[in-house]
């Protein structure tokens, strides 16, 4: 069997194309494939913002009268450039696994501290939903933040941030750098994003606070919808879960209206505990939107009444670790950061709170796991030539983790102040040492259910109770 495969001709849509091309001949060996590359009108117009030019579609809509005349067989998008009203001979037949669906900050060493900030981006959604964000995250006062339009591939983007002296960050989308860092196809381009990230300052921007555009990480699989051939050979490719969350993204987009042209984004997220799913920014009349909600796989009995026990922390401060053999630093509570501590290298938060503080200590965070728990993967090591060695800022009773030594840098004991308990109840934790402090004066609630975060309480309590049946997962 042969087939052809068409999209843009920029590396990262011939990366994409590769991509999906060695997934099927890794599914069906003994596949031919051939790539068809070619310009669209968004590759031509370099000039126009994407949300000011009239048509949607505007990266797809050309290879659409090839795949109908059965020119080609199939044709590899970026799935958030694709309009939400499919054409009626084509469909989305599959796409691989996604790609972080994060946003990313590059900002120039030499610009911290300045009052003035100038930032390149091309999105509504951006300019909207990080205002704020910047306002706080950028770790020194300013006076005025601006966003500049800015056109191109990645390669040529940069170029032009790094060549304009009065611009200080630039945002993209992070799955395209990634997706140029992966492998050497690329070599030179390949290097040159490598000396860019290592030059600057960067961070990973949240999703809690700034979501992506609708599939934004999601390649797409375009076929003509009478080819059940090419539809069963895709599909040995399919990744379920990230197809379904870019169609929701896109359904969610869909109900305002669709387009780039809006300063909304939507994140859907699958995470073993449930379901979660992020909206914020503008409605097309100008209204305000901002949601956030997780669809548990397990409920709390609306019977149980939650219960938060009364405690008292004792803090005390312990020696200043040296911290000189770790790479990055994952910081559990911001109080963490001894005020002495000196570390230049990557900084990641537990959640944005922690990340505020730090913030406003002077300390540059490059990202967070936004109080998803410390098993979500930062995604950050294709920046990287050698793998991280990591460290972790907690108290000395912390839990230890294989991928990260933690350093102690506090002593915390708990005093249980309440004197009773509810039953039936669920007890709310957000510590795991609360859980054993509670436990020992009070042994029932070992029979309670028990509602904390994803992260290290969760796998604690678990862990005591030696079953995670009673065990439910809350956010926001």
């Amino acid at each position: 069997m042969k087939i052809k495969i068409s999209s843009r001709q920029s590396e990262l849509a011939r990366w994409q194309a590769y991509q999906v091309g060695e997934s099927l001949q890794k599914a069906q060996p003994g596949l031919e494939v051939e790539y068809l590359f070619r310009e669209s009108l968004g590759d031509i117009n370099q000039q126009d913002p994407l949300w000011k030019m009239p048509e949607k579609g505007v990266f797809t809509k050309d290879f659409y009268d090839d795949l109908v005349n059965e020119k080609t067989d199939m044709i590899v998008h970026s799935w958030k450039d694709l309009p939400t009203e499919m054409t009626p001979e084509t469909m989305i037949a599959a796409t691989l696994k996604r790609a972080d669906q994060r946003d990313l900050l590059l900002f120039k060493k030499s610009s911290r501290g300045k009052k003035n900030v100038q930032i390149f981006t091309s999105s509504p959604r951006r300019m909207h939903n990080l205002k704020n964000f910047f306002d706080w995250s950028l770790p020194w006062s300013k006076d005025e933040l601006k966003f500049e339009n800015i056109r191109g591939n990645i390669p040529t983007r940069i170029r032009k941030w790094l060549a304009d002296s009065n611009t200080d960050g630039l945002i993209l989308a992070k799955a395209a750098l990634d997706r140029l860092l992966d492998g050497d196809r690329f070599a030179e381009t390949k290097s040159f994003l490598q000396e860019s990230i290592q030059n600057c300052d960067w961070m990973v921007l949240p999703l809690t606070l700034n979501p992506n555009a609708a599939a934004q990480g999601a390649l797409a699989v375009e076929i003509k919808n009478t080819r059940k051939d090419i539809f069963d050979l895709v599909q040995k490719i399919n990744c379920a879960d990230s197809f379904v969350a870019a169609e929701k993204e896109r359904q969610i987009l869909k109900s305002y209206g669709g387009g780039c042209h809006l300063a909304l984004g939507m994140s859907c997220l699958t995470r073993p505990y449930g379901q979660i799913e992020i909206v914020q920014g503008l409605t097309p009349a100008g209204g305000s939107v901002s949601s956030k909600k997780m669809i548990p796989n397990k409920k709390v009995p609306d019977s149980l009444i939650k219960q938060r026990l009364e405690f008292k922390a004792i803090r005390k401060s312990l020696p200043t670790p040296d911290v000189s053999g770790v790479d990055a630093l994952y910081v559990a509570k911001a109080d963490a950061w001894p005020a002495d501590l000196k570390f230049s290298g990557t900084v990641w938060s537990a959640g944005l709170e922690t990340w505020k503080k730090l913030s406003a200590q002077g300390i540059w965070v490059n990202g967070s796991s936004e109080s998803l728990g410390e098993q979500e993967d930062e995604r950050i090591q294709p920046f990287f030539s050698a793998p991280l060695t990591w460290g972790r800022l907690s108290h000395l009773d912390s839990t230890t983790d294989a991928g990260k030594k933690t350093f102690a840098t506090y002593q915390l004991e708990f005093e249980l102040l309440s004197k009773d308990v509810q039953s039936p109840g669920a007890f709310v934790w957000t510590s795991p040492q609360e859980f054993d402090v509670a436990l020992k004066r009070f042994p029932e609630i070992k029979m309670a259910a028990h509602i904390c975060g994803p992260g290290r309480t969760y796998h604690s309590i678990c862990n005591k109770l030696g079953s995670s049946e009673n065990v439910y997962i809350e956010l926001f």
